[in-house]
């Protein structure tokens, strides 16, 4: 009686092991929050600096400019140390590739239906929205680097490349407000993605819906992964959401 108690409990803890898919390592979710990190404080900085509603509320300017010009250099650090990490260096494969699907998931207004519980495109890990978020961010702070350092250290430029730096930041850092506001909308209203984000797993069910191409390709059992066992069963969302994707 005893080892048929012990051999359920073992099917049912394989049976919910096996309802996970691993989509973000550790390394990838540290990159993901430290570049997320700064790039909140950038913009918060920022906002204090420049937006004279808010620029009268600073008492410490200099202070404030300090933390803003550190974040700053410091954004593409995270990203440049991925590079280490042999699951980040495929994720960017990933996001550097746009197939067929993609340009039909840009055009389709039902881009998200679900039907038979699976997306009706063959979305992989990232869907199209992602790949240009990640282009679009990725690009942003190449240029936000190069025209902060421009403004940090004015003195080799001349007058027209310190007023055309100072343009590109100030309209560039709007642009960047929109789309990480834009982006957070989409984590926040997705609780799966969320999750996955957070732990690392996603139901296998969320995937069939957004992500069926690469839910597809990930073998079934366990997913492998040096973390812990049960790192991704907590917060599982709401599996009847025909929306998501951050």
């Amino acid at each position: 009686m005893h080892r048929h108690d012990t051999r359920g409990h073992e099917e049912v803890r394989e049976a919910g092991a096996s309802r996970w898919l691993l989509r973000f390592t550790r390394a990838e979710r540290s990159i993901h929050h430290v570049t997320a990190l700064l790039m909140l404080v950038c913009l918060l900085t920022a906002a204090l600096l420049y937006l004279p509603v808010l620029s009268t509320l600073v008492g410490r300017r200099e202070m404030v400019k300090t933390v803003h010009v550190w974040c700053g250099f410091a954004l593409p650090v995270p990203i440049v140390l991925g590079l280490l990490s042999r699951a980040f260096r495929a994720d960017l494969g990933r996001l550097n590739r746009f197939a067929p699907h993609d340009w039909e998931w840009l055009r389709r207004g039902d881009r998200r239906a679900v039907q038979g519980g699976r997306g009706i495109l063959p979305v992989g890990k990232f869907n199209a929205g992602q790949k240009l978020n990640a282009a679009f961010t990725a690009g942003a702070i190449l240029v936000m680097l190069g025209t902060g350092e421009i403004m940090t250290f004015p003195d080799p430029w001349g007058d027209r490349w310190r007023t055309g730096a100072t343009f590109v930041h100030d309209w560039l850092f709007l642009a960047v407000v929109v789309v990480t506001a834009g982006h957070l909308w989409e984590a926040l209203r997705d609780r799966d993605a969320l999750t996955g984000m957070l732990t690392g797993r996603v139901d296998r069910r969320w995937a069939a819906r957004h992500h069926a191409a690469w839910g597809d390709s990930e073998a079934p059992g366990e997913p492998h992964s040096t973390e812990p066992r049960g790192s991704g069963t907590h917060g599982a969302g709401t599996h009847g959401r025909h929306r998501g994707g951050t």
